[in-house]
């Protein structure tokens, strides 16, 4: 390594942390999926949807437990194998997702790109959903951060690998994260996050720079009383 090479990798950079569900897309890419494969007959329609449906519903009240509902998820995936899953996925993203991803939201992320930022997507949802999506958002897939599940002998088991990408469990995955980025000589100076969600507090706290996209009610409310930014990604 040349003494430029080693000087560029040890300075100071810049993260920002995107949620992907109602913050770069305008809908929930989790629940979405649960209705594509209802839609499309994969799984028992009456059964499966209320149970989508239940799960979204705790999820909003702040109440999802959230290894039980990815394991409930993930229970799909185990019935077919990997090549026919990604034939599904990406008709899914064309169809359900690619028409939902919101120019604002493509547009700051790209900034922050274009001034050489690292951009990481942190979401709660699974991550055979979310690393497709950030494909389409130019994030590559080592800076995708998701609820992990368990692969083995080409399929998926039904069961994580780690703790589920949620609330606090953000942080969990994200300092990870950091620990092999300063491995690898890497160190943050300043760290934006973006998020639409009360769940997503504890990520919005520990960043420099919050930013609330158009946010839910508490946590519209938070942003005012900790004079967080407040933005409208809806239009």
């Amino acid at each position: 390594m040349d003494t430029l090479s080693a000087t560029t990798e040890n300075m100071p950079r810049t993260l920002a942390l995107f949620d992907l569900d109602h913050t770069l897309l305008d809908v929930d890419s989790d629940y979405l999926w649960g209705e594509y494969i209802v839609t499309h007959g994969l799984v028992d329609e009456a059964q499966y949807r209320t149970a989508n449906q239940a799960f979204y519903e705790q999820y909003i009240e702040g109440t999802l437990d959230a290894t039980e509902y990815n394991e409930f998820v993930a229970q799909f995936l185990t019935t077919l194998p990997l090549d026919r899953l990604h034939a599904l996925r990406e008709d899914y993203i064309k169809y359900e997702i690619e028409p939902h991803m919101r120019p604002k939201a493509l547009t700051v992320l790209r900034e922050h790109l274009e001034l050489g930022h690292d951009v990481v997507i942190i979401s709660a949802t699974n991550d055979f959903v979310v690393s497709a999506i950030a494909e389409r958002f130019g994030v590559e897939d080592a800076n995708v951060l998701a609820t992990p599940l368990e692969i083995k002998d080409e399929r998926y088991t039904g069961k994580l690998t780690d703790k589920p990408n949620f609330k606090e469990g953000k942080i969990y995955h994200l300092d990870k994260w950091l620990n092999k980025q300063q491995l690898a000589g890497l160190h943050y100076a300043k760290t934006y996050a973006y998020s639409d969600s009360k769940n997503d507090i504890p990520l919005l706290e520990w960043a420099d720079v919050a930013i609330c996209v158009s946010p839910d009610d508490a946590l519209h409310a938070h942003a005012l009383a900790h004079r967080w930014a407040v933005e409208d990604w809806s239009i």
